[in-house]
C-alpha cells in the first residue's frame, strides 16, 4: 500500500505543478508548437519513470530498435492495464498523441494534460464522433505526430492475457488515409503491477515487444480487408512468445 501512495502523491504534485506548466507551454506553443508539445512529454515522460520506479516495475523491451525516430507511426497495442499506457510515455520519441476514452476527456487537470499533449478522446458509442476523432488523427501523422491507439476499444479484463478482444478495424483508417507504417505493440504481464490486487502496486517483470513496423501499401488486398484480425495475430503470437518468459 505504501507504493500506491506514494505513486499517487508523485502524481498529485505532478498534477499541481503542470497548471503552471501548462501556460508556461501554451505561450511557447505560439512560437513553436511542436517544440512546446515534446518538451512536456518528455517531462510526463520522466514521471512515469518514477512512478514505475516506485512500483517496482521492472521492465524488459525487445525490438524498440526496429522503429525509426523521426518518423510518424500508428502504434497498436494490447490493453490490460494502466500501466500498459504509462510504458509507451517513457519509450516514444515525442511527438505523440493517444486515443483515448472519452471519460477520461471529463477530468480536470488530466483532461488539460492530456489535450495538450495531442491525445484525442473517443466516443466508441457515437459514430459521427468516432468518425471524426479519426479525422483528426489522420491530420495528425500528416503534421508529424504519432498515434497510439488500443484496438481492442477498452482494457482487456480476462484472466488469460494470451487471448486478446477481437480488434476495431476503424483503428487502422488513420494507416489506410495517410500511407504511415502500423506498428504493432505486445504487452505482457502489465495487470501483474496493480490491477490484481488492487489498490495495491506490486512488483513485477513486463515485457514489452514491438514488431516489425508494416507499411498498408505493402499489405496483400486480402490483409488490407481484413486488417483487425491481421494485427490481432501478430500481436497475440508475440504475447504467447513472451508469456513463457515470465
Amino acid at each position: 500500500m505504501i507504493r500506491f501512495i506514494l505513486a499517487i502523491i508523485v502524481v498529485a504534485i505532478y498534477f499541481i505543478l503542470s497548471l503552471p506548466l501548462l501556460l508556461i507551454f501554451s505561450l511557447v506553443r505560439l512560437i513553436s508548437p511542436r517544440a512546446a508539445v515534446c518538451a512536456l512529454q518528455r517531462i510526463v515522460g520522466i514521471v512515469c519513470r518514477i512512478v514505475l520506479l516506485i512500483a517496482g516495475t521492472r521492465v524488459t523491451t525487445i525490438g524498440r530498435e526496429k522503429v525509426p525516430d523521426g518518423e510518424a507511426m500508428l502504434y497498436v497495442a494490447n490493453h490490460q492495464s494502466i500501466i500498459d499506457t504509462l510504458i509507451p510515455l517513457t519509450q516514444l520519441q515525442p511527438p505523440y498523441g493517444y486515443i483515448a476514452k472519452d471519460n477520461l476527456g471529463r477530468i480536470p487537470v488530466l483532461s488539460w494534460n492530456m489535450r495538450f499533449l495531442s491525445c484525442l478522446f473517443l466516443d466508441r458509442e457515437d459514430l459521427r464522433q468516432g468518425l471524426e476523432v479519426i479525422k483528426a488523427a489522420i491530420e495528425l501523422v500528416k503534421n508529424g505526430t504519432s498515434v497510439f491507439i488500443y484496438p481492442e476499444g477498452t482494457r482487456n479484463k480476462g484472466n488469460d492475457e494470451t487471448v486478446l478482444l477481437p480488434f476495431h478495424r476503424g483503428s487502422f483508417k488513420i494507416a489506410q488515409r495517410t500511407g504511415c507504417k502500423i506498428v504493432p505493440i505486445a504487452f505482457n504481464n502489465v495487470d501483474a503491477v496493480f490491477e490484481r490486487q488492487f489498490p495495491k502496486l506490486k512488483k513485477a517483470h513486463v515485457i514489452v515487444e514491438y514488431g516489425d513496423p508494416v507499411a498498408y501499401g505493402d499489405l496483400t488486398k486480402e490483409e488490407q480487408k481484413h486488417i483487425d484480425e491481421y494485427f490481432r495475430d501478430k500481436i497475440t503470437e508475440m504475447v504467447k512468445r513472451n508469456h513463457a518468459l515470465i
